[in-house]
């Protein structure tokens, strides 16, 4: 039998039995665009934080305070009184680090003629603009001579412009009232979106010292950003940081640290391992359905069998071999699943495009997936599609024309 027969016979059998044969491909198409979609699904959630994390910064270390207690319990952490400004300021000196910007912050009630709104006001210096990728729309940011001086001023994020001005309203030479004391508005952030690791477009930044002297009435610092000179340099910085603040704080052994390190590279990893096993496990339960498909082809080609088994009988009998019968079968399984896997695929880039299109995160699929999903549809065609298969090849024609 040629392979033009063997596709010939293919669709006059499928064509045959359109409902079933349509309700069969059904099966592998809801389970192929299933796969595709869940895996898009987690692919973009993962970027998504990715991205929130690295708009934090690039290359970055946080260092927040909190001591350890003797149960191994970090307390305190980020509230404990124990960063300085020459803390901060002594950073600068170790190797591979390009940039240092202490923070004093806390929420409060920002006030205008006629509106007010509740934001986090950050105490910082010049360099929190370029350590934390922040860029001004309007306006500019602080300079480290207003930061010397303590000048009262402020740079407000775009939703706390929008809250106190209105959508869009200029606010450069403003005035806005934080905790009784007014500050001359220089410059407007541009929106960087909200994340689930804080959002600049909801805060005020004003020069630390300022900060500390009408807001915290403290010398402390809440936290530091440090700005490693590249990735690569990071785990050493951080190393150097650690043995540089135990020196001066005079803590001799490292687990009583007063302080703590976050390391950017060690949440995007955490991160990163988290969503991979979320997508994981989203594109597991999906083929579930993959697996449900194959069985449907299983059952309709065992049905198709057990029908046509006269018709197998005849074939043999005039000379048609087992691996002509068997290979009928095979194309037919493989045929089902090849179409319901195209049009699965289609199905899940849609989904996928759905998704995206509504706003509530980008899904992104990637060719591997869809490389994956139709290999295994075109698996699970021969899979299922064998045992059916070698079943009417081991037929012996003449029990076969017997059968009624």
């Amino acid at each position: 039998m040629t392979l033009r027969d063997l596709f010939q016979e293919t669709t006059t059998s499928l064509d045959a039995n359109k409902v079933r044969s349509g309700l069969t491909i059904l099966g592998i198409v809801i389970g192929i665009a299933s796969v595709i979609a869940m895996v898009a699904i987690g692919n973009g959630a993962q970027a998504s934080i990715q991205s929130s994390i690295n708009s934090l910064g690039s290359n970055l270390l946080t260092i927040r305070g909190g001591a350890s207690s003797s149960s191994g319990i970090r307390g305190g952490f980020g509230s404990a009184r124990t960063l300085t400004i020459d803390d901060a300021n002594s950073l600068t000196a170790v190797a591979n680090v390009s940039g240092v910007a202490p923070e004093v912050g806390g929420n409060y009630q920002i006030v205008v003629k006629g509106s007010n709104a509740n934001a986090t006001v950050d105490g910082t210096t010049a360099s929190y603009a370029t350590i934390h990728n922040l860029t001004i729309a309007d306006g500019t940011f602080l300079t480290d001579s207003q930061v010397r001086s303590k000048s009262k001023v402020a740079v407000l994020g775009p939703t706390v412009r929008d809250d106190l001005f209105g959508a869009g309203a200029e606010a450069i030479g403003q005035s806005v009232r934080i905790n009784g004391t007014l500050y001359t508005v220089i410059g407007v952030s541009a929106s960087k979106g909200g994340s689930g690791f804080g959002s600049t477009d909801e805060e005020v930044f004003i020069p630390i010292g300022t900060a500390q002297q009408y807001l915290s009435g403290s010398k402390y610092v809440s936290s530091i950003g440090v700005q490693a000179a590249s990735a690569d340099s990071m785990t050493q910085v951080q190393a150097d940081i650690t043995n540089l603040l135990l020196a001066r704080h005079k803590i001799k052994d490292p687990t009583k640290a007063d302080f703590s390190i976050i390391n950017q590279a060690d949440i995007l990893s955490t991160a990163s391992s988290i969503t991979g096993t979320f997508t994981a496990l989203l594109a597991a339960i999906a083929g579930i359905s993959l697996v449900v498909g194959g069985i449907g082809i299983m059952n309709m080609m065992l049905t198709t069998v057990t029908e046509r088994t006269r018709e197998i009988g005849l074939r043999k009998a005039i000379g048609a071999s087992e691996a002509d019968i068997s290979n009928q079968f095979l194309l037919e399984s493989l045929t089902l699943t090849i179409i319901g896997g195209a049009a699965g695929i289609t199905l899940g880039w849609f989904i996928a495009f759905a998704v995206s299109a509504s706003g509530i995160l980008t899904a992104v699929v990637s060719l591997s997936s869809v490389a994956l999903a139709f290999g295994v549809s075109a698996g699970i065609g021969i899979i299922f599609g064998w045992y059916p298969a070698r079943r009417a090849a081991r037929m012996n024609p003449i029990e076969a024309l017997r059968y009624e």
